[in-house]
């Protein structure tokens, strides 16, 4: 679960090497004990961007979109199974939805094939 002020890993080669979240898009707090608005593997969230590469294209001060690919809180899945990874890491997008980099470190969540991340599935090394 990503939440507002989660640090992020970037797991590809746009030059970002960690980012700050400052909104989870798309989401409403729920009324009740837990309102904060979370995000999940496939989710869209904005970023800050906190440590780069000298080499990085991207505007720092810019506030920029990005794909959850994995995430440290367990997902579960229809046949009952559950999958964890040991880092909350994104994947820098364009407004198009289009990932940034051109290749992608790491394994990724097979729940992004269902959200019609395509483009993310085939850079990925390893689906999961």
């Amino acid at each position: 679960m990503i939440q507002q002020e989660t640090m992020l890993d970037i797991a590809d080669n746009s030059g970002v090497k960690s980012a700050l979240c400052i909104r989870v898009l798309g989401k409403s707090g729920a009324h009740g004990k837990f309102t904060r608005c979370v995000a999940r593997v496939g989710d869209i969230v904005c970023v800050a961007i906190k440590k780069s590469l000298p080499t990085c294209q991207l505007d720092d001060k810019k506030v920029h979109k990005c794909v959850i690919i994995r995430t440290k809180s367990p997902v579960k899945r229809s046949d009952g199974s559950y999958v964890r990874f040991d880092s909350n890491a994104a994947v820098m997008i364009d407004a198009d939805g289009n990932p940034i980099g051109t290749r992608i470190f790491g394994a990724v969540a097979r729940e992004l094939r269902e959200k019609n991340y395509m483009k993310i599935i085939s850079l990925a090394g390893e689906v999961v």
